[in-house]
Order: C-alpha cells, then sequence, then structure tokens
C-alpha cells in the first residue's frame, strides 16, 4: 500500500509534473528568448528508464497523478513508448499530457491508445496572425486541427490554456471563453509568470480583471471539478457546454494547497514552479544509488518544499534560475 505524502507544512503531495525534453518546437514569447535557450545535451537528459525508476518510486509514495511535459514532449523520440510505460506504473491513478498542439493531429490517437486519458493544449490566439506573433512560428491552424482531433477521439476534457497578456491578447479573452459554447472545452486563463522570456511586467493582467471581462459576458456560475485539486477556479457561462478556469498564481497564490513536485528533463526535483533551489537526482540515478538511498532524498526534498513562493502583483518576480521550457509546463 503507498505511503502518504506530507511535505513539511501539512500538504498532501500528490501530483508530479514530469519533463521529458527540453526541446520545444516553439519559441513563445513569454517562455523563452527570440534565440532560444542553450540546450541540454544528450548525455545531460535523463533517459526513459531513469524517469520510469523516479515515476515508479514517487508512486510507492504516494503520487497518484503524472502529467508528462516538456518543452514539447512530442518532440522526444519516442515518447508514445513513454506515455505507455507512464500509463502501466502499479497505482498510478491519472496519466495526461500538456503540449503545443503541433503534433498533436497526427499523435492524438497514439497517446489515447499509450492511456493518456486527459491533455492541456496552449492556445493564446484564434487569430493566425497573432498566434504566429506570440509564438514566432506559423502554425495555428496545424494546432487547431489537433484540438479538433483530441477532442473527437474521446480524450476528455480537452484543456486550453491561454497566458493573458495586456495589450497583446487580452481583447480575445470574450472570444476564447465563448469557445465553450460551441465545444466542451475547458478553457483555462492563465496570469503571466516570470519565466524568463521577453514578456514584461507590463504586460501582466491579474485574474481578477480577467474575471470581471467574463462576468459582463453574462452568469458566471462556480462549478467543481471532478478531475483534479489543481489550481484552477472553474466557472460556467450560461447555456455554455465547456469550462472556464481562472489560474492566478500571482495575484491569489494557491500555495496552501499545492499537492505537485516537478521533475525536469535533466534530473532536478523541484518542489516549487519559483524555486532557486533543486534536488539533484541523476547522480544517484547514475552512480549505482539503491532504491532506498533514492527513496530518501525524495522524502528530504519534500520535507523541505516551501510554504510559499515570494512573488507578488508588481513586486519582485524575477525569482527563478531557469527559463520555463527547462522546468517543465
Amino acid at each position: 500500500m503507498n505511503d502518504t505524502l506530507i511535505d513539511g507544512h501539512g500538504r498532501r503531495i500528490d501530483y508530479l509534473r514530469l519533463s521529458i525534453t527540453d526541446r520545444c518546437n516553439l519559441r513563445c514569447q513569454y517562455c523563452m528568448p527570440t534565440l532560444g535557450v542553450p540546450k541540454l545535451r544528450h548525455d545531460e537528459m535523463l533517459s526513459y528508464e531513469e524517469m520510469l525508476r523516479v515515476a515508479d518510486l514517487l508512486v510507492t509514495l504516494g503520487i497518484s497523478k503524472i502529467r508528462i511535459t516538456g518543452g514539447e514532449p512530442l518532440v522526444r523520440k519516442g515518447s508514445l513508448y513513454f506515455c505507455e510505460r507512464i500509463a502501466a506504473i502499479n497505482g498510478l491513478q491519472s496519466v495526461s499530457l500538456t503540449t503545443n498542439g503541433v503534433l498533436l493531429e497526427e499523435l492524438a490517437e497514439g497517446l489515447s491508445i499509450a492511456g493518456i486519458q486527459r491533455i492541456n493544449i496552449s492556445l493564446d490566439s484564434l487569430d493566425p496572425r497573432r498566434y504566429a506573433s506570440i509564438t514566432r512560428r506559423d502554425c495555428f491552424h496545424q494546432v487547431w486541427r489537433g484540438i479538433l482531433k483530441a477532442a473527437a477521439i474521446g480524450l476528455s476534457p480537452v484543456k486550453l490554456n491561454t497566458v493573458i497578456m495586456r495589450g497583446i491578447n487580452d481583447d480575445e479573452v470574450e472570444d476564447l471563453a465563448g469557445l465553450t459554447y460551441q465545444h466542451p472545452f475547458h478553457v483555462r486563463f492563465i496570469e503571466l509568470m516570470p519565466m524568463n522570456g521577453e514578456a514584461g511586467d507590463d504586460l501582466f493582467m491579474g485574474s481578477d480583471e480577467i474575471l470581471a471581462r467574463l462576468s459582463a459576458m453574462g452568469p458566471l456560475t462556480p462549478v467543481s471539478s471532478s478531475h483534479s485539486n489543481g489550481p484552477a477556479r472553474h466557472f460556467r457561462l450560461a447555456g455554455a457546454m465547456g469550462k472556464i478556469g481562472i489560474i492566478s498564481p500571482i495575484s491569489h497564490h494557491f500555495c496552501p494547497s499545492c499537492n505537485r513536485l516537478r521533475l525536469t528533463a535533466d534530473g532536478k526535483l523541484r518542489t516549487c514552479l519559483f524555486a532557486t533551489q533543486e534536488t539533484d537526482l541523476r547522480p544517484y540515478l547514475r552512480q549505482g544509488a539503491s532504491d532506498a538511498e533514492i527513496l530518501e532524498r525524495l522524502r528530504e526534498a519534500i520535507l523541505t518544499k516551501p510554504e510559499r513562493h515570494a512573488l507578488t502583483p508588481g513586486g519582485i518576480r524575477k525569482c527563478i534560475n531557469r527559463p520555463m521550457v527547462a522546468i517543465g509546463g
């Protein structure tokens, strides 16, 4: 029977976000600089077998949900094989994936067969030209076809993640929310976070302002989500098929209920997205450490998970030491 992972502040930790690569086929403004970031060497990245070992050990400790992320996870060779192996871990209740959708049209069926149950897709604009400006790649229509394919084959819910940036795409809040009238999507609006990209603090729009814009569309009813105790607050517009989510890591942080860990592609365990400290598991994995030794490192890291991050609206927000693409979405 699994242990129950409890951190030093009494929170139950049951969710792992597992990044399998730092590579990405987009160059989103808020995620990385125009010229990109230094890439990990092949030998610096964990092998799939090393990732599976860590995941399996964490499940024995009480992790019940794993989300596979990147970079863009689908660009790594063998990603479908890895999804299948993760989904086969005994005791794991939920396996999901976050993607930018560029390769989704061709891989959606394979992901479903491999055991992926739910999918999150980044979509920061419904305007193809604006999408190309934000992502620095002209592939909106390809992504949209992937979204429709994922929904058609039964991946549910399909969640669309939009990072709202003032003066960039904030005028699309209503149009994006309107998708929930036509599709059973969960459209989630996310506050801009300090991720070492090129989107400055002047682009930040808080969730209260986003919610006020949504409320002006009509009655907005709070609803619960049966799939997770994650950071989103959920609402439904009257008559809509889908849901709206608000994720506010800066203006209304959800640290008291944070239940997650992150493992980077190079083997660093992060107990907070905005952490400046990591636990490097790669030496233990490659120098013959026993499962018991690795389990001890995992427990130690979880006990030192910070009570909350130090970011505030308009305050010091440049406090992390890695870009998002290197941490895992």
